[in-house]
């Protein structure tokens, strides 16, 4: 449980591709299996070689065996086998007949014609193994007197007439089983990494195909959250389908939420706006301190409601607002063409540039309310000319600037104006609360709204907010 609980997390792990981690990790077992694989075959292969070696070599020790005869004089006789190789010098085939000294080496009594004059090779330890196993085959790796690998087999046996042990060795040169072996290795671990590559392959297509629909599925997400489209509208596979659908069912209910708040926020203006109303005509209709009073904190308690409803009608659709988008030139021409209008006494002229793929992630009334607050304090303040610029500002961004010809507004005082209520020119009709709303629909939306000083000598506004691919 915790091995596995140790992979899950692995493969969870932030900041990973799936696709990767998977790949590596499917490749990672397919490798190792296929070593294994490769190491089991080879040695089973030379082990299978090794043990038919070795039944000859114990049909050789019981020919031997039988052959060997005891003389009264306790001397060990054995006549040469009937055996080609074991008749022609250093052939690659041997016997030796001996018995064991005190010094745990052994005496040679005779050997075939093959060795000649040399003797095979003993290990030091061979005598008292031979001992310990006494009746039993032991078989080793040594080298022969033309330096050619052998396989050797010993077995201690007495022969009759005789008390002392006596130790029957047979050897046989394995140059052909090594060959074998190796031949046998290099094809099987020729054939295991071809067949590994294969298997990466197929876990690789395999992989990709299968988690395509997710990576459709991601790009479709992304492209309702960029504002390309509303909901996800292809058809996935049944294990994929119910995410989909539940996508698209929050999706609805967040469609939903913005509508009961708009109607909730349009709700509670109409009940607020109305009493204010019939206060601020009453008060209208008297003169005096009191009704003074009362028509000026009614105009602010109006300005108050305005402008926390825009507040929260903002907060509402930037939180729940995904797939909505607005061209940024269409509601820059309508501002600019009914601002010039309602300023057609002072001559303002509203320039403004904006490319036509450059869109607004968020709604169209929330765009037009902060940048028609912006356009019209700038053609208010200004002698004769605005200047209206938006573009792409990278990593999902807009940037918009908005400069005028006037007096421009001091570095000391720009806190000032984006405090609610807050207002340069006392006399000049309003409540204050422009710049105010500007700055909070912006932050509702995740942008900034900062001031500065205009090419054109008066105030320039710039605004950073989401923008929707087109």
């Amino acid at each position: 449980m915790a091995g596995a609980n140790g992979w899950s997390r692995w493969i969870g792990r932030p900041g990973r591709s799936l696709t990767r981690r998977l790949i590596w990790l499917a490749s990672g077992w397919i490798v190792l299996a296929l070593i294994i694989t490769g190491l089991v075959l080879t040695n089973q292969f030379q082990e299978s070689a090794l043990r038919r070696l070795g039944n000859v070599l114990s049909a050789s020790i019981d020919e031997l065996v039988v052959r060997s005869a005891v003389t009264p004089q306790d001397t060990v006789v054995t006549p040469q086998i009937l055996d080609a190789r074991t008749l022609r010098v250093f052939s690659g085939k041997y016997w030796v007949v001996a018995e064991p000294t005190g010094e745990n080496g052994l005496r040679t009594l005779t050997r075939s014609q093959s060795l000649y004059d040399a003797d095979l090779v003993v290990p030091r330890d061979l005598p008292r193994r031979l001992e310990e196993a006494f009746g039993q085959t032991i078989s080793y790796n040594a080298f022969g007197p033309a330096d050619e690998p052998l396989r050797v087999a010993a077995s201690m046996k007495r022969l009759p007439g005789r008390e002392q042990p006596v130790v029957f060795l047979a050897a046989i040169d394995r140059s052909n089983i090594d060959a074998d072996t190796r031949q046998f290795a290099t094809i099987t671990w020729i054939s295991l990494l071809l067949l590994g590559f294969g298997l990466v392959t197929a876990v690789f297509i395999q992989v990709q195909v299968g988690l395509r629909p997710l990576y459709e599925l991601r790009n479709e997400i992304a492209a309702v959250r960029k504002g390309k489209a509303a909901r996800i509208e292809r058809d996935y596979p049944v294990e994929i389908q119910p995410l989909a659908e539940q996508v698209n069912r929050l999706l609805d209910h967040n469609q939903e939420v913005v509508e009961r708040q708009r109607t909730h926020v349009g709700n509670l203006a109409h009940a607020l706006k109305t009493p204010l109303s019939v206060m601020l005509a009453e008060a209208g209709t008297q003169d005096g301190a009191l009704p003074e009073i009362v028509r000026r904190q009614t105009q602010v308690m109006q300005g108050q409601v305005d402008h926390h409803l825009r507040r929260a009608r903002a907060a509402a659709r930037a939180a729940h607002g995904l797939g909505e988008s607005t061209p940024v030139g269409e509601v820059v021409d309508e501002l600019a063409v009914m601002l010039e209008r309602v300023f057609a006494d002072k001559g303002v002229e509203i320039d403004w540039r904006a490319p036509d793929d450059l869109a607004f992630l968020g709604e169209r009334q929330d765009l037009q309310e902060i940048l028609g607050n912006l356009i019209e304090n700038a053609a208010k303040w200004s002698r004769r000319r605005v200047r209206v610029s938006a573009g792409p500002n990278g990593l999902g961004q807009m940037i918009a600037v908005i400069e005028d010809d006037g007096p421009g507004l001091p570095a000391d005082r720009r806190d000032e104006v984006m405090k609610r209520g807050a207002r340069l020119d006392e006399d000049a009709p309003g409540s204050g609360l422009g710049l105010s709303i500007v700055d909070d629909l912006t932050r509702a939306y995740g942008g900034r709204l900062t001031l500065a000083d205009s090419d054109l000598g008066g105030l320039k506004t710039v605004l950073e907010l989401p923008a929707a691919e087109v």
